[in-house]
């Protein structure tokens, strides 16, 4: 009995769905279980478990410690990806190995070929498609690609045709490419947001942004740093010769089925030149609407905002908060056949179809405020700023509001109950304020659990206390911290490397104009008069909406903490 019979007959699938499945399976040259899990008919989990019964074969989920690259290359990696097959661990002379289609008569060919030729018994696994995936990732061995080419690069010095001192010819030489590539890649595949290459005192190192927080990963000898630093400028167009300046630029690559564009900034040490990379990837860069981490009243207020055809909606934050993310999210829906968008931005991050998108130049004088008058000649309906940084981008950003316009903006405050007094501090007048900001937005970042391995544990009384008094007076909170109260914490494993967190999420605070705060604006308009009539409105702040993604399993009291203390 095959898979799809089995389905029928537990009754997951009538039989004409299934003749229906099998029929697109094969026009689309594609297996019948990624249907199924496309279709989201049956969980990665449910599936593999059923066909580990029907095939008799031991089922693996997850690997247990690092396998070793000596044992990853018992099966070549372009093998491994056609035929979806793995070497998982070797026991003496057998090697116990991974597929996913073990019914497959070509894969079983390959396994058997290999096994003659480098004379091993093998046992089979069945294993998850995200378990391939994941060990096939492995193949890709950072470190160890670091430490070839190294070799290479000492080699290289070692011979007749080079010398530390001949600089423009090592830059040049294959394995200085080669390590900036290892770099890039493993910046991409592991989802960094930027590279920090840095000159320490005796050596070069190479940190990743993930989720917030730098990890080390290389050290190089700091000989090599001159030459690794001269690549990444002609990547980017920038003045080899130039290292006493800070310089900045960019430069994009074709990398699997996408464009990956790279923001560059050099930086001159007492050590040596530093290079920060900024990767602006669109596959983890930007989100739907939905993918935000906005809900209940705040993501009906602003929903609501953006329907409205002018008005202002600013989004606050510091550096790095996702402010941008947010905006484009914004845009991605306003995006429709019927209205011209236009943006001003520095720089431009991630290109998006339908969307005129410009880049400001203030070293030439097409600063925001120069763009914005331009850009007003241009026949808008909504137009993006990137920032509001000065009173002058300040009063066209409102004018533009006020004659009709969606304006969408960034502004440099710690909450949303700052963007007001900053307004008029930019010289704003308050009438102005009340008469076109709709809403004003705040926003953090916190790491999301990695939904594979967190762990559900009774929250300790204090715990509960705690919430109970930060989340006083929310709407439907009392059901929420009824006993027994569960919450959940880290753990670690292959899928999150053993971190325990998965990628990251927004808490928003979002202050929506009212009658109230519009008579404030006009007597008062001080930032805690805001934020008591905001209290008064039963507004969810960033530390709240935090703690309510505690209490649904989404991040840790410690995440939110670590965001809004």
């Amino acid at each position: 009995m095959d898979l799809i019979e089995k389905l029928v007959e537990i009754g997951v699938l009538k039989k004409e769905r299934a003749l229906e499945l099998v029929a697109e399976a094969k026009n689309l040259n594609k297996k019948i279980e990624e249907i199924i899990l496309e279709k989201k008919l049956l969980s990665e989990e449910e599936l593999f478990e059923l066909k580990a019964k029907l095939l008799n074969l031991p089922l693996k989920k997850q690997i247990d410690k690092e396998i070793p690259l000596d044992i990853l290359k018992i099966i070549p990696e372009e093998t491994a990806k056609y035929y979806k097959i793995v070497p998982l661990s070797k026991e003496d002379k057998t090697l116990n190995i991974g597929m996913v289609y073990p019914e497959d008569l070509k894969a079983q060919e390959a396994i058997n070929f290999l096994s003659r030729v480098q004379n091993f018994n093998f046992k089979i696994f069945l294993i998850t498609p995200t378990l391939f995936k994941n060990i096939l990732q492995l193949y890709r061995a950072p470190a160890k690609e670091v430490e070839n080419v190294l070799e290479e690069l000492e080699t290289v010095l070692k011979s007749e045709r080079i010398s530390l001192v001949s600089e423009e010819a090592l830059k040049e030489e294959a394995p200085i490419s080669k390590m900036v590539a290892v770099f890039l890649k493993y910046g991409i595949d592991g989802e960094a947001s930027d590279i920090h290459i840095e000159p320490l005192k005796d050596k070069v190192r190479v940190r990743y942004r993930r989720m917030g927080v730098l990890y080390s990963s290389f050290f190089l000898p700091l000989k090599f740093l001159p030459a690794i630093v001269a690549r990444v400028k002609i990547l980017s167009n920038l003045r080899i010769d130039e290292t006493r300046i800070p310089q900045d630029g960019r430069f994009s690559i074709k990398y699997e089925d996408r464009t990956i564009d790279f923001r560059v900034s050099t930086f001159p040490t007492s050590l040596g030149e530093k290079v920060a990379i900024r990767i602006l990837d669109p596959k983890t860069g930007l989100k739907k609407f939905e993918e935000l981490g906005l809900s209940g009243r705040s993501f009906e207020v602003l929903k609501r905002s953006i329907e409205k055809p002018y008005g202002m909606i600013l989004a606050t934050g510091p550096t790095g908060c996702g402010k941008t993310t947010t905006l484009y999210a914004i845009l991605q829906i306003l995006n429709k056949e019927g209205v011209n968008i236009v943006t001003l931005e520095d720089p431009v991050e991630y290109s998006i179809e339908g969307i005129n998108q410009s880049q400001i130049r203030p070293e030439i004088g097409y600063t925001f405020a120069e763009g914005l008058r331009h850009v007003l000649r241009q026949d808008p309906d909504i137009i993006l700023v990137g920032e509001i940084r000065d009173k002058e981008t300040a009063s066209l950003a409102v004018h533009a509001a006020l004659t009709g316009h969606l304006v969408l903006s960034t502004l440099h405050t710690n909450d949303a109950f700052g963007v007001i007094p900053r307004l008029i501090d930019l010289g704003v007048q308050p009438f102005l304020i009340s008469a076109t900001l709709r809403i004003a937005l705040s926003q953090r970042l916190v790491r999301k659990l990695c939904e594979k391995c967190k762990k559900k544990v009774r929250a300790k009384k204090e715990i509960k206390e705690f919430l109970s008094k930060e989340l006083e007076g929310v709407e439907g909170i009392e059901e929420k911290l009824k006993e027994p109260l569960y919450i959940y914490e880290p753990q670690g494993c292959p899928e999150c490397a053993k971190e325990g967190f998965s990628g990251r999420i927004g808490i928003f605070e979002v202050l929506e104009m009212t009658p109230e705060i519009e008579s404030l604006i006009l007597k008062e308009p001080s930032e805690t008069k805001i934020r008591e009539e905001a209290k008064k409105q039963k507004i969810i702040t960033m530390r709240q909406d935090g703690f309510l993604k505690v209490l649904e399993g989404i991040t840790t009291v410690e995440e939110v903490l670590r965001e809004t203390s």
